[in-house]
């Protein structure tokens, strides 16, 4: 393993930026919490640099932008901050002279969620395109003031790109449980892990059950806003029975999960990256995904390691994931590719990326 000595020998303090939600954790946390990890294993002094994050009212989100702008990381207590390590917004708004980005994500909700249930703002009132405009400015020259632009996943760096004409470098990590994932056996189920929110598209899985043999069932591990929805549209499509609601899931048990699982279910829309594609592969098992999938659609290959449907036709979406679940032989052929395709995947690159030339 890389040590910091070996990497970059002026570079010893680091500070990880990123924002967070109060009692909300997800996908996120974890990215940056794997990265802490790794940049202590390798000798560097590290420490997280997190602020509470709100995004509402539009002023909030004004405010929020510039407690980062203010926050001073040159030194702590006398001890100087080499490096700064900014993640998903507003912590890069954060001034530093020695940083780099790895972005997560943006605020989604002015770019590609824009127009969308999800997001706001609405672009026929005057008022919110003028507060678009002004905050695109200010992410766009707060992005810009980065020498060294790296994403968590290629459809993070092509948004950065459409939306504020910045490139930057996708710069894949494991995920956190990697080194525990095994493929014990395929049974009957097709198993969903993470959040459970509208995003998500858990609904269409449920909705497809009803055009699946019945002895086909699905295993949903997560917490989230949507679970009471979901609970209901299980019980109003009849499948209340065929459908386990987990809830939290400790991590020995999310490998279980993977490990006895046929398929995995992972059609977020438009996902930065996403863990589960991942933990799928390393699990030796498919993923059922969508064309608009994002992230996912950087790994799975249709027909090859996993499933690409369109997951609004219930109907055929049923009929695809039934063909697969009960077919072994293939879900072992498309586990076994999805976990050749990712052996390339390492913390020793993403460290030496991020360090290197710092």
């Amino acid at each position: 393993m890389s040590s910091a000595t070996s990497l970059n020998t002026d570079i010893r303090t680091i500070a990880v930026c990123a924002a967070q939600v109060p009692f909300f954790s997800g996908g996120a946390e974890a990215h940056v919490g794997g990265l802490i990890t790794q940049l202590r294993q390798r000798g560097f002094e590290v420490d997280l640099i997190s602020l509470p994050f709100k995004w509402y009212p539009e002023a909030q989100l004004i405010r929020s932008i510039e407690m980062w702008q203010k926050v001073d990381l040159t030194e702590s207590n006398g001890k100087k901050i080499d490096l700064v390590i900014a993640t998903k917004f507003p912590s890069y708004f954060i001034q530093h002279p020695r940083k780099v980005l790895w972005l997560i994500h943006q605020y989604r909700q002015m770019y590609d969620l824009l127009g969308t249930p999800h997001s706001p703002y609405d672009m026929s009132s005057f008022r919110d395109r003028r507060f678009r405009n002004k905050f695109v400015k200010l992410d766009t020259n707060a992005l810009a003031s980065y020498s060294r632009r790296y994403t968590n996943a290629r459809n993070t760096a092509d948004r950065l790109e459409k939306h504020c004409g910045l490139p930057a470098e996708a710069l894949y990590h494991p995920p956190p449980l990697m080194g525990t994932y095994t493929n014990i056996d395929y049974q009957d189920y097709v198993v969903s892990v993470g959040r459970l929110d509208q995003l998500k598209r858990l609904d269409c899985l449920l909705r497809a059950l009803p055009h699946m043999d019945t002895a086909i069932h699905a295993k949903i591990a997560g917490t989230g806003p949507e679970r009471d929805n979901l609970e209901a549209l299980a019980a109003e499509l009849g499948v209340q029975d065929r459908v386990e609601f987990l809830g939290f899931v400790p991590d020995e048990d999310v490998v279980a999960l993977y490990g006895n699982a046929s398929a995995v279910y992972f059609a977020p829309h438009d996902e930065d990256y996403g863990y589960i594609t991942l933990e799928a592969f390393l699990s030796g098992k498919p993923v059922i995904t969508a064309p608009d999938a994002g992230g996912p659609l950087e790994f799975v290959r249709d027909g090859v390691n996993g499933l690409v449907l369109d997951c609004q036709d219930a109907e055929a979406l049923g009929a695809s994931i039934q063909s697969l679940v009960l077919d072994k032989k293939r879900c072992a052929e498309m586990g076994a590719a999805g976990a050749a395709s990712i052996a390339d995947i390492s913390w020793e690159n993403v460290i030496d990326t991020l360090i290197r030339g710092a």
